[in-house]
């Protein structure tokens, strides 16, 4: 039941529908057109009320509204009853970096001071390298809380850490102490437009970004407030990265929908750093039966005028 009730939040991205509480059966949908739409012909696949594959006009789908604006109160208090967490799949990585720039555009977020990194990994000498995609690892105990002296940078009840710039003095203490080094300072003006620097600051989206302050992956949480994946989730092409909720034990990459237990259970889930007690909410999927070879992926950090 919570891998459908998964499906039911996470399937077709954007185009999240209203569904009315009709009963349905198999021959009828709850996307009833109404009679001044016109048919477009291209289909969209949903998951019916019965939870059921069907394919519905793309005309007759009704896309979610702006969401109202969050207190600061909620913000910090999270989403009830949701403990978020990601899995990524390092076989699957080839280093596209799509989800970096995906991160970037979304929080308007400079190249250089990228909030997921993609490391080049070898364990050992004699061991195969791999890519290595990090982001906040959004930790059940996370040192960067504990050492923020103005309470700026709080752990949800989500599990989501997020930093609050209007309280951010930039003293970088919480970039001392992650052990991961997944925050970056922005010592310069972020380069906005002027829509983007008139809006009011959200917690929640991180934007806009602030000079003198810490930025961070923030796991996209105005997303997740809309049933939505983040950002870098849905614009890997690979389906590396899988988002969800542990408590209804289910993650997804958009197109498939795993068990979180079973998944990391049946290919042996890792999280890094595992003895210092941080308990993140990243875990790892070892890079064994690769999708594609690593010497592929090293084509992607070439410069532009080599590959021409």
């Amino acid at each position: 039941m919570s891998i459908e009730k998964s499906r039911r939040e996470f399937i077709a991205a954007g185009l999240l529908t209203t569904m009315a509480a009709v009963a349905c059966n198999s021959k009828k949908t709850p996307f009833t057109p109404e009679e001044d739409v016109q048919p477009s012909g291209e289909k969209v696949k949903l998951l019916s009320v019965d939870g059921e594959i069907i394919e519905v006009d793309k005309a007759f789908l009704k896309p979610v509204p702006h969401m109202p604006s969050v207190s600061n109160e909620e913000i910090r208090k999270g989403i009830p009853g949701k403990k978020f967490a990601m899995v990524i799949d390092l076989s699957r990585c080839k280093n596209l970096k799509k989800c970096q720039s995906a991160c970037n555009h979304m929080h308007h977020v400079h190249s250089e001071q990228n909030w997921i990194k993609v490391y080049q990994m070898q364990d050992a000498e004699m061991t195969a390298p791999y890519f290595q995609p990090t982001t906040c690892m959004h930790c059940d105990e996370p040192p960067c809380v504990k050492v923020c002296p103005v309470d700026a940078t709080f752990k949800r009840q989500d599990g989501i850490v997020l930093i609050d710039s209007d309280r951010c003095i930039g003293c970088r203490f919480c970039m001392a102490a992650c052990p991961y080094s997944t925050r970056v300072f922005n010592w310069e003006e972020p380069e906005l437009t002027a829509d983007v620097a008139a809006q009011t600051y959200s917690a929640e989206t991180s934007v806009p970004q602030k000079r003198g302050t810490v930025g961070k992956c923030d796991f996209c949480p105005d997303m997740t407030r809309m049933g939505m994946l983040p950002h870098c989730v849905s614009a890997c092409p690979n389906g590396v990265f899988f988002f969800g909720d542990i408590n209804e034990d289910s993650v997804t990459n958009g197109s498939e929908t795993f068990r979180f237990s079973d998944l990391v259970k049946d290919k042996s889930g890792y999280r890094l750093m595992e003895d210092l007690g941080t308990k993140p909410s990243v875990y790892y999927l070892p890079p064994v039966n690769r999708n594609f070879k690593f010497e592929e992926g090293l084509k992607n950090d070439e410069p532009a005028a080599k590959k021409a």
